[in-house]
């Protein structure tokens, strides 16, 4: 590891986390030069819902490899973009009743993010953005405006207006947020303009693994209709079946006016966001939002294979499935440590609040794993929440002992504090 120490910008960051040299991964597990594996509950940060190197898509990734195929299209027209956006038209947007243009921004999810502000101040003929605290949305300007996280935002090193923050889900310290927001709007002498746009994860990944309630999702829907504020939804992180249904925000039963996705939309873990909006809001000029990536042909046939995969395998029934068993085993086994812990998730997305026993607790907990063959990161405030993100495919055999790694990692670490 010495050429990453010299050579590599101190700006590095999951590798501090997990020190060693990796080679090889096949589904749920990586593997170091040495050959040893390890249970991967992250999952590329969410990149990777259908494993490592998963068969049927990278058999589909080889054969357009190796028959000299369009490599790199900017964004001409493709065979290869075509093939994905009729499969996603018929296998996603029309059996959901979603009517939504997509839009192809360049690699990464941040860019979609900056699109989606872009066009809902263009469309609107307004500055404003509401936020939410807990929020992360990337690290290009737009979206680190949008992101609460106050130490990601001092790294702008300029300041980011025309965003206004406010408390996550239906209740804040016994306030209504909806009502607040209401007054924000309504209220002559409130300070604050009527935004453009609310962008929010229906699912808090980064913010702590927080849920919003479908009735507030509904109501934050009917304020925005009220207001003619458009509602974009980010779905970088929870999309892509990760809670269950494709979209996190189906079960709330709106439709948004944007939708950002990125992360597993390839399928592969190939670079790839998307951008879904609303016909009628598609005001673009020609090459008003572009970038030299915005093609990723691979991409394309990978996200094509993901789609025919998910429903091969039944994948949503799967993930119903493996959320059952999380969720009962950490109601048996973790809460019975500290009652004081707080679960909270949904899908294959799950987070172990230790806040109240703090950053080094949460800390030591996923180092031992990491020692004990497990992958694992923390989120949330100071970091105290261990999140449990594996890839959707995960079999019950390596989940059940991710888990129980976790479970004797907390006991241990527990233990410690208790005799000392």
């Amino acid at each position: 590891m010495n050429t990453f120490e010299a050579l590599e910008s101190n700006v590095r960051s999951y590798c501090r986390s997990f020190p060693v040299v990796f080679n090889k991964a096949k589904n749920d597990v990586l593997y170091t030069e040495a050959g040893k594996g390890y249970i991967d509950f992250f999952a590329g940060a969410g990149a990777l819902n259908y494993g490592h190197n998963n068969d049927f898509m990278k058999n589909r990734i080889l054969d357009y490899l190796s028959s000299d195929r369009i490599m790199h299209g900017l964004d001409m027209y493709t065979t290869a973009k075509q093939e994905f956006i009729e499969s996603f038209s018929e296998r996603i947007l029309q059996p959901k009743g979603l009517n939504y243009k997509l839009q192809f921004c360049g690699p990464t999810g941040t860019n979609a993010v900056e699109a989606a502000l872009k066009l809902a101040r263009k469309v609107k003929n307004r500055n404003g953005i509401f936020a939410f605290m807990g929020a992360f949305h990337g690290m290009s300007l737009g979206s680190l405006s949008i992101t609460s996280n106050n130490s990601m935002r001092e790294s702008a090193g300029v300041p980011l207006n025309n965003v206004t923050f406010i408390p996550y889900n239906s209740t804040f310290n016994g306030m209504d947020t909806i009502l607040y927001m209401e007054q924000l709007l309504t209220d002559t002498h409130s300070g604050v303009e009527k935004p453009a746009a609310i962008i929010l994860e229906t699912v808090q990944a980064e913010g702590g693994i927080h849920i919003a309630d479908t009735e507030w999702l509904r109501d934050l829907r009917q304020l925005c209709d009220d207001h003619d504020i458009l509602l974009i939804v980010d779905d970088i992180q929870v999309g892509c079946g990760r809670v269950g249904s494709f979209f996190s925000f189906e079960r709330a039963g709106i439709v948004p006016d944007m939708v950002v996705l990125s992360k597993s939309i390839s399928g592969y873990g190939l670079p790839m966001s998307l951008l879904l909006l609303k016909p009628e809001l598609d005001i673009w000029s020609p090459g008003e939002h572009n970038g030299t990536f915005r093609g990723n042909q691979l991409a394309f046939v990978g996200a094509k294979a993901a789609l025919e995969f998910r429903d091969t395998v039944e994948l949503e029934a799967q993930v119903k499935e493996k959320e059952a068993f999380v969720q009962q085993f950490l109601r048996e086994h973790i809460q019975s440590i500290d009652p004081l812990i707080e679960i909270r998730g949904m899908g294959l997305i799950w987070g172990i609040d230790v806040s109240h026993l703090g950053e080094a607790f949460a800390k030591e907990v996923a180092t031992l794993c990491f020692s004990r063959g497990l992958i694992i990161e923390r989120a949330g405030r100071n970091d105290t929440v261990i999140k449990i993100m594996p890839a959707l495919t995960i079999s019950l055999e390596n989940l059940r002992k991710g888990c129980d790694i976790i479970k004797e990692s907390m006991a241990q670490v527990t233990s410690t504090l208790v005799t000392m």
